[in-house]
């Protein structure tokens, strides 16, 4: 038996992608960072590409729009690094989750990520890829992640 399917759902979950993708602009105008059109479309191909690589489901508009916001005022990123560092991070997210066998949330996992990049990495994302997941991971078998602060990871409705 064969199984077909259409790939019209994935055009559309893109298209809504690139849609929510570009409203954070206005929020991270704030911080001097922006995406072009063709850097939102390069970032939300780069998440379907990695959804299977890692072999990962999602639904709805992905990681990337809550990445977009919790690092958007990090000290580490600038107009010349904002796209290639959000290409990494969603890298990251996708390893990292896998790494942490699901134990965490989605924002635990970001504020983690966001407490190292902007803590002990120093914006370094390679140390950050190496290091901290594996302190992370260590942590984790250890029975915790150690980390009680908690961080919103989209603006509230006035801000917009």
């Amino acid at each position: 038996m064969r199984i077909s399917f259409s790939i019209e759902p994935i055009k559309n979950q893109m298209q809504q992608s690139i849609a929510d993708i570009h409203k954070c602009n206005a929020f991270t105008a704030k911080y001097g960072l922006t995406l072009s059109k063709a850097e939102i479309q390069n970032l939300v191909a780069h998440r379907f590409a990695v959804l299977k690589e890692t072999r990962r489901m999602e639904f709805g508009t992905g990681i990337l729009e809550p990445l977009i916001y919790a690092f958007c005022d990090s000290p580490y990123i600038d107009s010349s690094n904002y796209e290639q560092t959000l290409l990494a991070l969603q890298d990251m997210f996708y390893q990292f989750k896998n790494e942490v066998f699901e134990q965490l949330s989605d924002e635990e996992l970001i504020l983690s990520m966001k407490t190292g990049f902007n803590g002990a990495a120093q914006g370094s994302l390679e140390y950050l890829a190496g290091t901290w997941v594996e302190t992370l991971a260590r942590r984790m078998r250890c029975g915790g992640w150690g980390y009680e602060e908690t961080v919103e990871v989209t603006p509230d409705e006035d801000e917009w």
